[in-house]
């Protein structure tokens, strides 16, 4: 079964698959400066919570392996403006977070027990490609744990990407999706287009195909219509950030679709890994949601559609626990109440 490859370490540098390009064209850009993976993370070349994590790991490794600094004093200083850089790329995605704090703590580690800047620099990279793989493991961990929970057959429906696009892995609901669909049970997957951006029109929709997974993409505003049919057996959807009390923020349009399944008794699952929770924050209000271009709605692909107006754009919403029938993580599966047991997981 296909899987895409959105980012890689290579010699050369860090290869991005341009997601803005899909799927008209499969083009990849060879990053050889932390500067240029934020702005590629910030321009959306590479996108999904995990995989924004994965980039600004690759990002850090490749601001300090090119760094010319002579001492280890310097090496701070510069790796700090790195972070610094990589973190005001996304405010919404705790993955990057994540990735900047536990590479900032394999810097400590490193520079504790060695002055040698080649033994640093060489122990991030290798951080940074550790990091890619355990997000490899993450997503065929939780495909195993939410596959149990999609039906025998019939349809189930997602939103945006939350494939091997946005992971770097199989995917996080799509990877569930996927060991669904290996497992042998019959599924037909509905997608959302997900304007404005289109990830589910551009990104999911064509990873499914070439995947050779069944599906039918479907407008925003059907997502009731085929809901109310009573054919869709379940709903799976990332992620972007989990607060404590199990509140979660995924794509601009989840929330609806979560509203909309309570009301036509569709169960509604989130998948992400523990790296996606924010135990840090009680609930989803504390949650900053990325103002993105207002040209994002008005223009598809620089074609303006609509005139010169004021133009709103969230990014993300946040669906309210009370909707989310289970989290699905690589340690195991989260119910009601959250507060419990994804405090659990965390620790485990």
């Amino acid at each position: 079964m296909y899987v895409a490859q959105p980012i890689a370490w290579t010699d050369r540098g860090v290869v991005m698959l341009d997601q803005r390009r899909l799927p008209a064209e499969e083009i990849s850009y060879t990053y050889t400066d932390y500067r240029e993976v934020a702005k590629a993370i910030r321009e959306m070349v590479i996108r999904g919570a995990p995989a924004i994590g994965v980039a600004a790991a690759m990002g850090v490794a490749l601001g300090v392996l090119h760094s010319r600094a002579a001492s280890l004093e310097a090496l701070r200083g510069e790796f700090a403006a790195i972070c610094d850089t990589l973190a005001q790329t996304r405010p919404t995605a705790v993955d990057l977070f994540w990735a900047l704090e536990r590479m900032k703590r394999r810097f400590a580690e490193l520079s504790a027990a060695t002055s040698d800047l080649a033994q640093i620099r060489q122990g991030l990279v290798a951080e940074a490609k550790l990091v890619h793989l355990e997000k490899k493991a993450t997503d065929e961990a939780i495909g195993r744990f939410g596959a149990e929970f999609m039906p025998a057959a019939g349809q189930v429906m997602t939103q945006c990407n939350a494939g091997a696009l946005a992971t770097a892995g199989i995917g996080t609901a799509l990877g569930v999706i996927r060991v669904a669909f290996q497992q042998g049970k019959k599924l037909h997957v509905l997608v959302p287009e997900t304007r404005p951006y289109l990830q589910g029109a551009r990104l999911t929709a064509w990873e499914l195909h070439r995947g050779g997974i069944p599906l039918t993409l479907i407008t925003d505003n059907m997502v009731g219509h085929f809901l109310k049919s009573g054919k869709v057996g379940a709903i799976v959807t990332g992620a972007d950030r989990i607060a404590a009390n199990g509140d979660t923020a995924n794509k601009i349009g989840t929330y609806q679709i979560a509203v909309l399944a309570r009301e036509n008794d569709v169960p509604f699952y989130i998948a992400a890994p523990v790296s996606t929770l924010d135990l840090s924050i009680p609930d989803g209000s504390h949650i900053p949601i990325e103002e993105r271009a207002a040209a994002e709605v008005t223009h598809i692909q620089g074609v303006r559609i609509a005139p010169d107006v004021h133009a709103a754009h969230p990014a993300f919403d946040v669906t309210p626990a009370r909707y989310i029938a289970a989290i699905f993580t690589e340690r195991g599966v989260a119910r009601a109440p959250y507060t419990d047991s994804l405090r659990a997981l965390a620790a485990s």
